[in-house]
């Protein structure tokens, strides 16, 4: 790249992380002389579209390519001469973006997640390059481009374009995140969905006993808090078939009919007593201030960058996924992951140099809701149980069978997964696309597990899994690496078995305590380091820390760890590795459950064709009658981490 592209790195930097993965651009460089006329064409290019999203570069030819990182555009761009010199307009395979406005000054304000109605002064280097113009909103939608032209970061080694490409279904986020429009203003609160007053009720007449391996339907009925049904979906309810003096349960099928209506669909997967439990987790009302939130704010959170010079002086900044989010004026340290090519970016020290970097922590959690929001998302209306609308039901025994068996394929990567993924009786997890096992003592997890390593890279929640199998099989014997124990890494060991078992978290973005920048490795340079083989296991769990961001910062951090999966599989495909799904747990807006549901579509999106097992923790936490929590219990974690070993032991 050229030194005048370099100048307007800070710009692709924007553009990439925003981006990757999903190309959908919505930031353009504007010459002066044709200004005006980009104004013109702009706003008469929406005006005279039926489309709701825009995405367009303006601005010399050679300009654009710089954003591009200097990758060769796909031919679908013609020059509008009638809007002046230079404008450049995509005419093919698009869809368009609500048109804001412009800011004065370069730059509309609401960058950093302030309240909406607040302005903010364009950080200095956009004010100096003084050819820069950034639309506010960026929604991410489907866009056919040529996949040549998609700039997804390099994996850690040369790949197949076959395997390391993102899957077709992967990259059209349209479809894939698909959730019902609420209409109207969401202005009156008495009008928002309510726990209180929404009803269901058994589709066909009661029976005195069901069939095991059967259904149960039943009709939910949204109302307000008026009791008057409403007229759209896009409430998030759970529903539950528990069984509690059994100490089973099984999530059931929601099907959002989008006219106030829902179809519950229960398994029956137990023999005995059987209850219906439904929950909102969020109205349609709330589920509009979240998917706002996610998509037109471009964090929630910031973290805190600290910096060290040769004397053991400290300087502490703010740092984030974007420039544009770290509310300094005087330019910025850019950090790229060479394995990844994922950017992270700090303001820079007042006067010690970017290369200083020695620390990492969490920052301030932005306030990005309004009073009347907040009330649409309070305690009160949020993870709420309806009132009990059919009374307990009786299973009979099929075939003197008390529970539906699992199947008797042994468990092993790229099984399908059915809807549900199974269901707990005497809390214990049953799969339903695999022959799972029960490892109930620690001789029987030392057999699984000799002669192998294990990999764990990912948030706390896979610690849990470290953490479980550490206090269970005392002969694991912690060794100290002297690291910080909520970042890891970790290792535990039996040399007398060969085993070797390690955690370590995901790098940046990463809520924590102060932790050293060093030990923050991606998970795409770990994957890119291992020979793998069968001895090899590889445990990821992603997207936790993904919830406080557009959903592009996710999309590009599973761009590279799917290459370097599917780079990993190519070197040895005898190497066993498993995706944890995200847990259910946290209500807010910083990381609510129905953004979790959203990270968990795309996580089984960009791996569903590679030959990867998949522990299905939304479900495995959403299943019992237990609170809620991003940290679920032992007797969760026990079976999640059964599950594991039967793909590390199948038989």
């Amino acid at each position: 790249m050229s030194d005048h592209c370099l100048t307007y790195s800070n710009v692709w930097m924007v553009l990439n992380t925003a981006l990757a993965g999903e190309p959908r651009t919505l930031i353009a460089t504007k010459i002066p002389t044709v200004s005006s006329g980009l104004h013109k064409a702009v706003t008469s290019s929406i005006s005279g579209t039926g489309f709701p999203e825009m995405a367009f570069f303006a601005g010399s030819w050679s300009h654009t390519r710089c954003l591009i990182n200097n990758s060769e555009l796909p031919q679908t761009y013609s020059s509008d001469s009638s809007s002046g010199p230079g404008l450049w307009l995509w005419h093919q395979s698009l869809q368009f973006v609500k048109y804001d406005g412009w800011c004065s000054s370069s730059l509309l304000g609401t960058m950093r997640g302030m309240p909406r109605e607040s302005q903010r002064p364009c950080p200095d280097f956009l004010k100096k390059l003084n050819q820069t113009l950034i639309v506010r909103k960026i929604f991410y939608i489907g866009v056919s481009w040529p996949e040549r032209a998609v700039p997804l970061p390099p994996g850690p080694r040369p790949a197949h374009k076959s395997s390391g490409s993102l899957p077709q279904g992967f990259s059209g986020l349209t479809h894939l995140l698909h959730w019902p429009l609420t209409p109207g203003d969401g202005g009156d609160l008495l009008a928002s969905t309510s726990p209180q007053t929404s009803t269901y009720h058994l589709r066909s007449p009661a029976q005195t006993s069901y069939t095991l391996g059967g259904y149960l339907e039943a009709i939910l009925i949204a109302r307000d808090h008026q009791g008057r049904p409403k007229a759209h979906g896009g409430d998030l309810f759970r529903a539950q078939l528990l069984g509690p003096d059994l100490k089973a349960g099984v999530p059931g099928d929601v099907t959002d009919l989008e006219n106030g209506t829902y179809l519950l669909t229960l398994p029956l997967l137990w023999a005995g007593q059987a209850q219906v439990q439904v929950r909102l987790i969020h109205s349609s009302e709330a589920v509009r201030v979240l998917r706002g939130i996610w998509r037109d704010q471009w964090a929630t959170v910031d973290f805190t960058g600290y910096f060290r010079g040769p004397t053991g002086y400290e300087e502490t900044v703010t740092c984030n996924v974007n420039p544009l989010l770290i509310g300094e004026e005087e330019g910025t340290c850019h950090y790229r992951d060479e394995d990844s090519g994922e950017l992270w970016f700090c303001a820079r020290p007042p006067t010690l140099p970017c290369d200083s970097l020695v620390g990492h922590s969490s920052g301030r959690y932005w306030n990005v809701t309004t009073p009347h929001e907040e009330a649409l998302l309070a305690r009160n209306v949020t993870n709420k149980t309806l009132p009990q609308g059919i009374p307990p039901i009786w299973v009979a025994q099929e075939n003197n069978r008390s529970l539906v068996l699992s199947p008797p394929q042994p468990c092993h990567p790229g099984i399908p997964a059915p809807r549900p993924s199974g269901f707990y009786h005497q809390n214990m997890w049953h799969s339903l696309s695999c022959s799972s096992r029960s490892f109930s003592t620690a001789d029987s997890i030392l057999r699984c597990l000799a002669g192998h390593v294990v990999h764990m890279m990912g948030d706390s929640t896979l610690r849990q899994w470290w953490e479980y199998l550490r206090d269970t099989v005392p002969a694991l014997k912690p060794v100290d690496l002297h690291a910080t124990y909520h970042t890891g890494p970790l290792m535990a060991v039996d040399t007398t078995r060969a085993i070797v078992l390690q955690w370590r978290t995901h790098s940046w973005p990463l809520r924590s305590l102060r932790t050293p920048v060093a030990a923050l490795h991606s998970v795409v340079r770990e994957l890119g380091g291992l020979a793998g083989g069968p001895h090899t296991v590889v445990v990821l769990s992603l997207g936790a820390h993904f919830t406080t961001f557009p959903p592009s910062v996710f999309v590009q951090r599973l761009a590279g760890v799917r290459a370097a999966v599917a780079a990993l599989l190519a070197r040895e495909p005898d190497t066993l590795v498993v995706i944890k799904l995200a847990n259910t747990g946290y209500k807010s807006v910083y990381g609510s459950d129905w953004f979790t549901l959203q990270v968990n579509r795309l996580l089984r999106a960009a791996f569903v064709d590679l030959r990867v097992a998949f522990v299905d923790a939304w479900e495995m936490t959403s299943s019992l009658a237990l609170p809620d929590s991003i940290h679920p219990g032992r007797c969760v974690v026990r079976n999640e981490v059964d599950l594991l070993l039967s793909h590390v032991c199948p038989t």
